[in-house]
């Protein structure tokens, strides 16, 4: 039996429209007014709005598995709480041990993730080291449908060389894929850190200081000029600060092909964080960090104009008592990460569209179809389209509801966002067809399945 959604308004690529939508064998069967309702299970979508499923591009779940520093969030927690916040789809990094192949990542990711998982899930590859071996591993990845790649500019243990940069770029790009960075200095980060704390700022207010605008410009740059020398388009991972955004535009306006991700977080808060009482902004320490208000505006600025072409969350959560209180005599001991892959949605829809910042249309395409076009999803995922897979949010744009961790489904003990209030929530979320939450609540889990994914539909 078919599934007809009636009374709905599809945001389709176009606008959004009063129409019916049909499911069949988990994929969208039709699209249009007034469908024949004979022989369908009937969903009555009144007053909601109908999302193609989102796509967190940026997790990390189950991260430093067995140490005192693992991630209060596993593939069971983590995807069950995107799930219930309308992402029907998160992209998780897979990172190699040292000295390790990127097969032996894509197997334990997989092992953890598999049949464990809510919602779809697919793998950046993260590149630590670089040679012959690791070289030659790249069409395995491709086939097994890892298409996507991440390295570090910053991390002791992560960071890699602009030479290993440079080589990544070019290799990745022979494969159709694509390679985002966390574009910091590392190296200025650790002379920062090392004089912060000679001068005895041991406390998280620390924290920005020792991660500054221009280290986020620099590395920014310098990504984008091994791009260019690579001939090839990149991803910038977590865009933070008004200068990076500056140092993006300027190679855009020499003809360079990028794309740029920004999170929620850089979108609605400060670094007024890291002024609150006790240990208390300990739970904002993450890299990069919160900046100023000029920063959030210029980043709403480049949503706006469509600048941005991702949101992710970089969840990484950690929970604060014990794993964040590690740091309470030395904040660079804090893990820095902080969770968000539940509330994403309704923080966009709150601050962008209610606030006249984005339209409907605009938030489909940062969270669901650029997501899907970037990462080799499309138009499997990432739109409303007859043939594509029926992964859909029934979004309730009336529905005031506040923020907190006692209601949460994310397992940390601790928000970032908490008592803030949204403008609308997901209602109902249907995975492949099939309803995995309604009213709000994870009515079915382990529905996830592992997108295997082609290359990148490079549209700029």
């Amino acid at each position: 039996m078919s599934i007809l959604i009636q009374n709905g308004t599809l945001v389709l690529p176009d606008g959004p429209v009063k129409a019916d939508l049909r499911i069949a064998d988990g994929r969208i069967a039709q699209i249009g007014p007034n469908l024949d309702p004979a022989d369908s299970q009937l969903l009555d979508a009144a007053g909601k709005l109908i999302f193609p499923g989102f796509i967190d591009t940026h997790t990390h779940f189950e991260m430093n598995k067995g140490t005192v520093k693992e991630t209060a969030d596993n593939w069971t927690t983590g995807t069950r709480a995107a799930v219930a916040g309308g992402t029907t789809c998160v992209l998780d990094f897979a990172e190699p041990a040292p000295g390790c192949s990127l097969q032996s990542a894509l197997d334990t990711w997989h092992d953890r993730a598999d049949g464990h998982a809510s919602c779809h899930y697919g793998f950046h590859m993260t590149i630590k080291d670089w040679d012959p071996r690791i070289r030659s591993e790249l069409p395995a990845m491709t086939a097994a449908g890892v298409t996507s790649y991440k390295v570090y500019l910053a991390y002791q243990g992560l960071q890699v060389s602009d030479a290993v940069a440079y080589e990544s770029i070019r290799a990745v790009a022979e494969e159709g894929g694509v390679v985002g960075c966390h574009c910091e200095n590392g190296d200025l980060i650790n002379e920062a850190m090392a004089a912060l704390k000679a001068a005895g700022r041991l406390t998280p207010d620390a924290h920005p200081l020792a991660h500054r605008d221009f280290m986020e410009s620099e590395a920014v740059n310098r990504w984008l000029t091994l791009a260019e020398m690579a001939g090839a388009p990149v991803n910038v991972v977590h865009l933070s600060t008004r200068r990076g955004l500056e140092a993006a535009r300027a190679a855009r306006a020499r003809g360079q092909k990028l794309y740029l991700e920004t999170c929620p977080q850089y979108l609605t808060m400060t670094e007024e964080k890291y002024h609150l009482p006790g240990f208390e902004s300990a739970k904002y320490v993450f890299s990069p960090p919160l900046r100023t208000q000029d920063d959030v505006d210029a980043l709403w600025e480049a949503v706006s104009s469509g600048e941005i072409d991702t949101i992710g969350t970089d969840h990484c959560s950690f929970h604060y008592n014990p794993t964040k209180m590690l740091g309470k005599d030395d904040f660079s001991a804090i893990p820095p990460g902080i969770p968000g892959v539940e509330h994403r949605p309704a923080l966009i829809y709150t601050y962008g569209v209610k606030e006249g910042r984005i339209s409907l249309v605009q938030m489909a395409r940062l969270l669901a179809e650029q997501p899907a076009k970037l990462f080799g999803m499309y138009p499997q995922k990432g739109v409303l389209r007859v043939g594509s897979d029926a992964d859909l949010v029934f979004f309730d744009p009336d529905h005031t509801w506040t923020i907190t961790a006692k209601d949460q489904y994310q397992n940390v003990d601790y928000t970032p966002y908490e008592g803030m209030v949204m403008a609308g929530k997901t209602d109902t979320v249907l995975l492949n067809g099939k309803i995995a939450v309604a009213g709000g609540k994870v009515v079915e889990e382990n529905l996830g399945r592992y997108v295997r994914r082609g290359p990148s539909q490079f549209w700029r």
